[in-house]
């Protein structure tokens, strides 16, 4: 009987699985294709397939005539005619259904291990197969995206297709045939019997369909609450949102906020056990009363003498398995139209075409030193439809804004070996020029070239290993500190990267941590200060050694002593690179050998620093607000610097 409550027991699970899923799927419509392309990732697997359907069909076979042994053993029992020969028969069918039990359980232990064969590789295949396209998307895409929305098309939607679809092969052909061989065989024995019991099927189904689509609408409502009680965690248990909480003295109404979102999940958590509860409680009462019933009736029969005794505990063991496959079946529409969801949302993102990527005739950027060159180059940041879906953030819905330009006719030419600094209001367009040298976005209009090579048509690993940039908030992984140097340069060795803290004025508080070099940063770098950090992101930069350097603010963030240093560091360090760099501060860009000053996306002046004082307009106003005071406290070594520059330009 263990084999017969098992069945059940799957049954009854996978039935509850299927009355879990939103009845909205079962309105939605499936774009044409979805199928082939779904069957496309099935296909690498279908030897493993038809093997496991095979065990499937089996086991149905197996499970099916385990109660007509049962009937032959209690009819030989109940037989006084055959008192010689019912012992040692009893014996022989005694040792068939421990035989069959054996091989049932030898077949499910093989169905599982094919099924997750099957499934955790399909997961894995997914998976791969979406995270690469996602690293394909520009950083627009990511600007926009919310991560958790990502997150859950990697996750759920990529375990829900995978669910479905072993789940819809075993489920339609084990249950089809063991319910085709279930009702056969009832037939056979009562007729009777089988019709009732089938009359009796509408008062668990009707309230079944019922609970379930009551229960649908509760469990997509519990899986938004559990998502925004998840964000709630996600932010304050981030360094950043802990930090924001702690520092406003908020914790009560912090906890307050936090028990408001989980008792939402608790009380609707409540809500679905018991309507889970009552579909159980449902089958399992209709299952009751057809077994009774089987009972009364086939009671009734073997004291007229109109059936034998093996066939009633024959006719009942088989009611115990026959709601269950019934009711999969029934719902075999919602495993279909589940399946069909998940991987169209999955599709959705891999068919999202990258805005930037490489052209088939895209060339490497030649060897020696780099000139940056600026054609006349216009620049809007691209429209929410164009990288972005309406799934991955409500504004790409919402959004209607008339989209503007940022740059406006942008022209100018960096020389080998030579610093170009861009200064200028916030807002003015100096990091989105940034951004289009390391074309993490394409010019609407004009070009940008790296040593007469457009870089839309240079191959993206060419550019990346000849543009190295550090930005104001460098982003530290939470590994050691080894580990985020060799992001830059895998096959570095111990000696460059000790050359690369020497010059990054960090050595000395590496070699001062009982780890060294295999401390752990934190969440984004947390465990070191803001100059600190600062400092490992610029070794590895220095590890890198690009020949194009561009810096956003690069020591934004480093004290007047750190700063020196570091400073003195790069002026070696990019003595021979042609470097691009963004700031406001006087002792980054008074060196620079060209400054352009930008506003409202043009170049409105440029030359050196000299020049540009003298020449008065913005950049004097912003020297006078920003610099003045530093200069006239720093005046004498600034000029130094200048000389030194300069004497060392010569050399």
């Amino acid at each position: 009987m263990s084999m017969h409550g098992g069945a059940m027991g799957r049954s009854g699970r996978a039935g509850m699985n299927s009355m879990r899923r939103n009845r909205d799927i079962l309105e939605h419509r499936v774009k044409k294709g979805t199928l082939p392309r779904m069957l496309v990732f099935a296909k690498v697997y279908r030897p493993m397939i038809m093997i496991f359907l095979t065990a499937v069909v089996l086991d149905s076979i197996v499970t099916s005539v385990s109660p007509l042994v049962l009937r032959a053993i209690i009819d030989t029992i109940t037989n006084v005619h055959v008192a010689h020969r019912s012992q040692s028969l009893v014996i022989e069918l005694a040792l068939v259904t421990a035989v069959l039990a054996l091989v049932d359980a030898a077949l499910s232990l093989f169905e599982r291990r094919a099924s997750a064969v099957i499934g955790e590789s399909l997961i894995f295949d997914l998976r791969a197969r979406v995270y690469a396209h996602i690293q394909e998307m520009p950083i627009a895409f990511f600007s926009r995206t919310q991560t958790g929305a990502l997150i859950s098309r990697l996750n759920n939607d990529v375990i829900g297709a995978q669910q479905a679809f072993t789940d819809l092969f075993s489920n339609v052909v084990g249950n089809a045939l063991l319910l085709t061989i279930t009702l056969g065989v009832m037939f056979y024995l009562s007729w009777q019997i089988t019709l009732v019991a089938l009359i009796l099927l509408p008062m668990f189904l009707l309230p079944a369909r019922r609970v379930g689509r009551r229960l649908g609408t509760l469990f997509q409502r519990g899986m938004e609450l559990n998502a925004e009680m998840n964000m709630v965690m996600s932010e304050r248990f981030n360094v950043a949102g802990a930090m924001v909480v702690k520092l406003f003295g908020r914790p009560r109404d912090e906890l307050d906020y936090f028990e408001s979102r989980a008792g939402q999940v608790r009380d609707i958590g409540i809500r679905q056990a018991t309507y889970q509860r009552f579909f159980f409680v449902a089958l399992s009462l209709t299952a009751s009363l057809a077994t009774a019933f089987a009972y009364g009736f086939g009671g009734v029969a073997v004291v007229h003498g109109t059936l034998a005794v093996g066939t009633v505990v024959a006719l009942t063991a088989y009611l115990t398995r026959l709601y269950g496959p019934l009711t999969q079946l029934s719902n075999l529409n919602v495993d279909y139209m589940s399946a069909m969801v998940s991987f169209e949302r999955l599709f959705e993102i891999l068919d999202l075409e990258p805005m930037i990527k490489d052209s088939p005739d895209s060339r490497v950027i030649p060897e020696g030193p780099v000139t940056l060159s600026f054609e006349h180059v216009s620049f809007e940041y691209p429209g929410a439809e164009e990288v972005s879906l309406a799934s991955l953030e409500a504004v790409a819905v919402l959004e209607r804004v008339q989209r503007t330009s940022v740059l406006h006719d942008v022209s100018f030419v960096v020389e080998p070996g030579t610093m170009t600094a861009l200064v200028g209001p916030s807002g003015a367009g100096k990091t989105t020029m940034s951004l289009l040298v390391s074309r993490l976005y394409d010019v609407t209009s004009g070009s940008v070239s790296i040593n007469g090579v457009d870089l839309r048509a240079t191959t993206s690993d060419s550019l990346k290993e000849t543009v190295g940039v550090v930005t104001q908030d460098p982003h530290l992984f939470h590994d050691s500190l080894r580990a985020n140097l060799l992001f830059a340069r895998p096959d570095a060795t111990p000696e460059q990267m000790q050359q690369a803290l020497v010059s990054a004025q960090i050595a000395p508080l590496v070699a001062s941590l009982p780890q060294g070099l295999d401390t752990v940063v934190g969440e984004r770098g947390y465990r070191l200060s803001g100059g600190e950090k600062q400092r490992v992101a610029l070794a590895r930069l220095l590890l890198k050694a690009p020949r194009l350097v561009v810096l956003d603010e690069a020591t934004a963030h480093l004290d007047n002593e750190s700063e020196a240093a570091v400073q003195r560091a790069l002026d070696r360090t990019m003595a021979d690179r042609t470097s691009l760099v963004i700031a406001h501060r006087l002792s980054t860009i008074r060196n620079a050998d060209q400054i352009l000053v930008i506003d409202d996306g043009r170049i409105v002046q440029r030359g050196s620093h000299e020049e540009l004082l003298e020449a008065g307009g913005l950049y004097r106003d912003l020297y006078e607000t920003q610099f003045a005071p530093q200069a006239s406290t720093h005046g004498v070594g600034a000029t130094v610097d200048v000389n030194d520059r300069r004497s060392r330009s010569a050399q």
